[in-house]
């Protein structure tokens, strides 16, 4: 997500694992600009409640940016409760045509519970492949990861907080500083 205007930002390992009727969404707190680390307890997974249905969000890249698209999400939410594949995609119509959101610098993954997406700025709604989803800078290590550990067994969250310690360990822009967030089952 770094170019001109924000040169050398990273930080943010978003990691999402569905098995046994939940998905956990965990996220580390790191992040840095070039070589040095800004913060390392930001919270980038958030439990929304519109209409009274929970859905959780992580996001990875500008936290301004990130916090407008949740409220755009939170709307699209409330105007088709319980249709989350709608309002993802209606989201990423809006961020893709619209004049201002199309500048918005951010990845999410959302879910609830039941659906699972990773929704970007390109109009991308995709719902992914082995119960696995990851976006962030340590999101393919953290992916990696899970995918190898969901065939050890273990369940969703354990799943999880181990393939973010392995991408913390690898990724010099991920860190152990989690906030995990289970819904559904």
């Amino acid at each position: 997500m770094a170019d001109d205007r924000f040169p050398g930002w990273h930080g943010t390992t978003i990691l999402a694992v569905r098995r046994g009727g939940k998905v956990v969404v965990a996220g580390d707190g790191q992040v840095s600009v070039g070589p040095t680390v800004m913060k390392g307890t930001a919270r980038k997974v958030r439990r929304l409640s519109p209409g009274g249905r929970d859905v959780v969000v992580g996001f990875a890249g500008s936290t301004a940016d990130a916090f407008t698209l949740l409220e755009r999400l939170e709307k699209k939410l409330e105007a088709a409760p319980g249709q989350l594949q709608r309002a993802c995609v209606d989201l990423a119509k809006d961020w893709r045509m619209d004049k201002y959101l199309r500048n918005l610098e951010a990845m999410l993954i959302v879910t609830d519970g039941r659906e699972l997406y990773v929704v970007t700025g390109a109009g991308d709604v995709l719902e992914p492949e082995h119960d696995v989803a990851a976006i962030g800078s340590g999101g393919n290590f953290a992916l990696a990861a899970a995918r190898g550990l969901l065939e050890s067994g273990g369940d969703a969250e354990a799943v999880a907080r181990k393939a973010m310690a392995i991408a913390a360990d690898i990724c010099v822009y991920t860190n152990g500083n989690l906030t995990v967030e289970v819904i559904g089952g």
